[in-house]
């Protein structure tokens, strides 16, 4: 879990340090939301695919050539000025090469523990991950307004190497082999727990990314305060899942989570001083890693062993296009409306997740009295007859 975390944490520093350096750079809020959507789009399209390579060449030749590849293209968004077109075209290229590491630690866990055990340990890695957006948005504001932003993406890029590195020689990655799929890619997401874990996950991250351009806008540059409010909304989170972690999971549970989720964010809409958003952010973040605790749990109950990977990856991509659609529009609005245009449109991503879980929640399977462990792939063999 702490290699994957470190390895993971360039997730709670790029998107932030992005925002910044491009912004800087062109003098423009949209500018840089455009950057991250490309970013964004290029993870959403690698999810699936990367995450069923795995199941192909294995998880440690997928992991160590995506790595060296995205180290590269974000190097030059650190390193090299741009124009916005050409930012936006490296930026989908270390997307599109993203490290398909949680697609990976999530169907390992099942191998790890006993089916009892699993949906605990999806939400106290859940919770753990919150340490990514809570250490992750301080550390790239103050240095990105104390020092600089070039520095702050290095560092993001220096903890992907070296956390990927300490991943990828985990014994763990080499003893786990996830079997071929034998089905198309895509035929997953006609399952309705994987398909409902996604379009909950596209508007609960699309949320928190414009969520996030927000509380950067509202405070400017020179400010840590921005930092130290997104950090809040993580220990909340963090919080949450500590909290909510052993509770059963019945076909209400991600609605009921997603309520936490929307209630904060739209009373954020009303309290923009720094106590005001702390304490309204501390709210909706209860709701976070509880939520994606649901998601993944219903998830791994739904499909097979060899189809896992792939579903997380879709999950993922639900994610990252929620991520690049809420910071493209929250940057729009930020022009038009300054900051308040991007609590807007959180709290209305935020709205749309708490009613889908709700009205579709038949596709949430009933978890209490069973685990959370994915169905065995079976084949058929010979006999002698």
């Amino acid at each position: 879990m702490s290699a994957q975390l470190v390895a993971r944490f360039p997730s709670g520093m790029l998107s932030l340090a992005f925002l910044l350096h491009i912004e800087r750079v062109h003098d423009s809020y949209a500018a840089a939301g455009l950057v991250l959507a490309a970013t964004s789009i290029g993870q959403a399209i690698a999810g699936p695919l990367t995450s069923r390579w795995m199941g192909v060449w294995g998880m440690r030749k997928v992991i160590v050539t995506t790595i060296a590849v995205t180290a590269v293209a974000i190097g030059a968004i650190a390193f090299i000025e741009m124009s916005v077109p050409l930012y936006m075209l490296v930026g989908f290229s270390a997307g599109l090469s993203t490290p398909p590491i949680q697609p990976a630690v999530r169907t390992i866990y099942p191998k790890m523990v006993n089916a009892k055990q699993l949906t605990p340990l999806f939400s106290l890695d859940a919770s753990a991950q919150e340490l990514i957006w809570v250490v992750g948005p301080v550390i790239t504001t103050v240095i990105a307004t104390q020092i600089g932003t070039v520095e702050a993406i290095a560092l993001a890029l220096l903890f992907l190497v070296g956390g990927g590195a300490w991943f990828v020689l985990s014994p763990e990655v080499g003893r786990v082999r996830i079997p071929r799929s034998r089905r198309k890619l895509g035929v997953v997401l006609s399952r309705p727990p994987v398909l409902l874990s996604t379009v909950v996950g596209f508007l609960l991250v699309g949320a928190t990314a414009a969520l996030e351009a927000g509380v950067v806008a509202s405070f400017g540059h020179g400010d840590p305060s921005s930092g130290i409010v997104l950090a809040i909304f993580a220990v909340g989170s963090l919080a949450g899942g500590l909290a909510f972690g052993h509770i059963p999971i019945s076909p209400w549970s991600l609605g009921r989570r997603m309520f936490i989720v929307f209630v904060g964010m739209g009373l954020a809409c009303l309290f923009l001083d720094f106590w005001g958003l702390a304490v309204t952010l501390f709210i909706a973040g209860i709701g976070i890693a509880p939520a994606l605790a649901v998601m993944f749990s219903i998830v791994s109950a739904s499909v097979k062993f060899s189809e896992t990977a792939e579903a997380y990856g879709w999950m993922g991509t639900g994610q990252l296009i929620g991520a690049a659609i809420g910071s493209a529009i929250a940057g729009f609005l930020i022009d038009a409306f300054d900051a308040p245009g991007a609590f807007w449109v959180a709290a209305a991503f935020a709205l749309v997740g708490f009613v889908v879980p709700v009205v579709f929640r038949r596709a949430s399977p009933d978890l209490r009295g069973r685990d959370a462990s994915s169905i065995p792939d079976t084949e058929p063999i010979q006999t002698i007859g």
